[in-house]
């Protein structure tokens, strides 16, 4: 055992699950504490809000004496009584504004949206501040964007070009300075009416003819960040032109087990060596396709059966008895293989055998 870190943010199943396969003892402050975390973790707490997170994580790290601390999202810049490993807050508050970060990708003539202002539509309208992407939204006139800004009253927000495309990110570790990509991914979106801009799982490798150049660019960008650790890029592949930077993640990202699924890789023990300034010499070289996919309840369920009986192709796991309200997120399904294709199919084989359960509930 190489010590004990604690994790804290809104979902980190993922993210203590890669410190336990590094050999980290694990003490979690997350909003689910599903079942499999409570596995990997020597305790868990739970946390309603985001409100509650700071002072939770706090009385945890006294309390359970941990060496360091990893942030998910929603505590990127909370500061607790033990070292913080990764990005600074200063520099993760930054690009958690999205504005800000548009600045950036300017600066650095890095091809992002276009800003629009009110009155230019068709247009992307997204919270200056959240991730995730369930918030986001395409208006095509001021009544829909009036509409749409009373779903979140006093938040401010942006507008943008539309960028139509194929959704994908880069998975990078930086040390502050410099940045190598550890993987391309496509991105899952939900889809349909209301949260269809949701992440919802990821395909790693991304296999995009402009996978190469958005590596390259996401490069660029970690490594002028100031990041450190793990850090993130999503982007657009268009059909046209190159890839449109949209959003940087200053943390452990969604993708984590694809990533590690697919490159073979550990994302805490890379992140950690980026702390000390040691980054892998080389971009890993994918050793099959790895996929994840999150599936929300379509009505209002309570969990009437422990699916533990379904790991590994399910996690996120939830407790028998939790109630989960239509439209949140339920359980991940996964599947791997070494050609892309037969890795969905079997991804779409293994939600049916998930779903069937679910229907049940």
């Amino acid at each position: 055992m190489n010590g004990r870190l604690l994790v804290a943010g809104f979902a980190t199943r993922h993210i203590a699950g890669s410190a336990r396969r590094a050999g980290y003892g694990v003490i979690a402050v997350d909003h689910f504490c599903d079942l499999d975390l409570d596995l990997a973790a020597d305790a868990c707490i739970r946390f309603e809000t985001l409100e509650e997170l700071a002072a939770l994580a706090a009385d945890a790290a006294r309390e359970h004496g941990v060496d360091g601390f990893l942030a998910g999202s929603g505590a990127e810049t909370l500061a607790l009584p033990v070292p913080l490993l990764g990005t600074a807050p200063v520099t993760a508050a930054r690009f958690l504004d999205k504005g800000e970060t548009q600045s950036f990708f300017e600066a650095l003539g890095v091809r992002a949206p276009r800003r629009f202002m009110r009155g230019t539509y068709p247009a992307m309208a997204k919270p200056v501040h959240g991730s995730g992407g369930w918030r986001n939204a395409v208006v095509g006139s001021d009544d829909e964007l009036e509409a749409w800004t009373v779903l979140y009253p006093g938040q401010p927000f942006l507008l943008q070009e539309v960028v139509a495309g194929v959704p994908a990110s880069v998975s990078c570790i930086a040390d502050g300075h410099r940045a190598v990509a550890v993987a391309t991914n496509r991105q899952l979106l939900r889809g349909g009416i209301g949260m269809g801009y949701g992440f919802a799982g990821s395909v790693t490798p991304c296999d995009h003819p402009l996978a190469g150049e958005m590596a390259e660019i996401a490069e660029t960008v970690a490594g002028a960040s100031g990041c450190v650790g793990a850090v993130g890029v999503d982007f657009v592949l268009p059909d046209e032109g190159g890839p449109v930077a949209i959003e940087i993640n200053p943390r452990f990202q969604g993708t984590l087990e694809t990533v590690e699924a697919a490159a073979g890789v550990n994302l805490v023990r890379l992140h950690l060596d980026a702390c000390d300034g040691r980054l892998p010499d080389a971009r890993p070289e994918p050793r099959q396709c790895a996929a994840r996919r999150i599936l929300f309840a379509d009505r209002d369920i309570v969990v009437g059966t422990d699916l533990s009986c379904l790991a590994p192709i399910a996690a996120d796991i939830p407790h028998p008895g939790t109630a989960i309200p239509a439209g949140s997120a339920v359980v991940s399904v996964r599947a791997a293989d070494p050609d892309e294709a037969a890795a969905l199919a079997l991804l779409d084989k293994h939600i049916t055998a998930v779903r069937t359960y679910m229907e049940r509930w």
